[in-house]
């Protein structure tokens, strides 16, 4: 199975990601990990990232194909479910996914957007700025990274809905309750 999280920054991806690996032992591609990784390590990648997360823009559609086609090849990824987490996140990344998976006799299967109010997301990503020092949780890059998020990635949603594939989740809700509705939705596929 190929599951995507869906949704705006701060609404909970990594948080039910990490539900859905305990619950149901999916392999977590987070480009937003892989890309913190490759910065803090400073590789060629990560300064070429680190220039534009810091203004809150999402990095050239090239390279994060090129890394996930890579990653979808390895040997810890093959053959395994998979969650998609900050991935993909303009229509061209999905088209590409897409076109990824096919090659390898897959699809896409289900669409998970976690939908949470702008204003719920600023105080939460405010919050864990102050808890874990991420230094692109600050106002500024905050609203930058929420309208980019509403110019470039919300209209992956019609794109799903057409496929048939989305399934919208109250964010808002608390986090067990998030986790027992995405499982009802996953338990419906299997």
């Amino acid at each position: 199975m190929n599951l995507v999280i869906f949704g705006a920054p701060g609404c909970g991806k990594g948080t039910q990601s990490e539900r859905l690996i305990d619950r149901y032992g999916f392999y977590h591609i987070s480009t937003g990990e892989l890309l913190r990784d490759q910065i803090a390590r400073k590789t060629p990648l990560g300064i070429t990232a680190d220039k534009y997360i810091s203004q809150g823009h999402l990095i050239p559609d090239e390279l994060m194909l090129s890394i996930i086609d890579d990653l979808l090849d390895s040997p810890e990824v093959k053959g395994k479910n998979i969650i998609f987490d900050g991935f993909p996140r303009t229509v061209k990344q999905a088209e590409e996914l897409e076109h990824l998976l096919q090659k390898r006799g897959h699809a896409v299967d289900a669409v998970i957007g976690l939908e949470v109010p702008d204003e719920e997301l600023i105080e939460r990503l405010i919050n864990r700025g102050k808890e874990s020092g991420r230094a692109d949780d600050n106002l500024e890059t905050i609203k930058e990274r929420l309208e980019v998020y509403h110019n470039q990635t919300q209209p992956l949603r019609k794109f799903y809905e057409e496929r048939g594939s989305y399934k919208p989740i109250n964010g808002s809700n608390a986090i067990d309750a998030i986790a027992d509705d995405i499982a009802a939705h996953i338990e419906h596929l299997l």
